[in-house]
């Protein structure tokens, strides 16, 4: 059995020896200063659909890359979000949806030459057993996670290509 000294020893060795081994992997942040995603921060535009759904991949987006300065790319993005029974009971009640969410997305240069495009999808699940209210809450907090989700989808794909493009 190890005294508590033995084990604060060891948790510490641990660590050193942990965050050594990180130092020499090669890993990077993407937004430190010499980061593959920096010249992205506060470059894109983004032009997503005029509702509910879009307004929060938009503000997503802004959370990720900061808000558009001076925008060097521009991403236009299609989104669709359908609600699929999961849970059927016998007597033919649906009492869990999943939310499938689609996004197309194409970025341009600033002269509208197409640099990368791609398509993302996720779900997300909510139930449908409480009442009307409560299942209507659940549904509008599905569908802020699933465009979040899709917005996040899309930054990582953007943040792993962004050498292809970016100067």
């Amino acid at each position: 059995m190890l005294s508590d000294a033995s084990k604060l020893a060891l948790s510490r060795r641990s660590i050193l020896l942990g965050a050594l081994a990180l130092s020499g992997c090669g890993l990077a942040p993407v937004y430190g200063t010499q980061g593959t995603a920096t010249p992205l921060r506060g470059a894109i535009a983004v032009t997503a659909p005029e509702t509910v759904a879009g307004y929060r991949l938009r503000a997503r987006f802004t959370e990720r890359f900061g808000p558009v300065g001076e925008a060097r790319y521009f991403l236009v993005v299609t989104m669709t979000q359908v609600p699929t029974p999961a849970t059927i009971t016998t007597d033919g009640d649906t009492t869990r949806f999943n939310l499938v969410g689609t996004a197309n997305w194409t970025l341009s240069d600033a002269a509208g030459a197409p640099l990368k495009a791609g398509t993302v999808e996720t779900f997300t699940s909510y139930s449908a057993t409480g009442s009307t209210v409560a299942t209507q809450a659940a549904e509008t907090d599905a569908q802020a996670r699933l465009s979040a989700a899709l917005a996040d989808l899309i930054v990582a794909r953007l943040i792993i290509a962004a050498p292809e493009f970016t100067l």
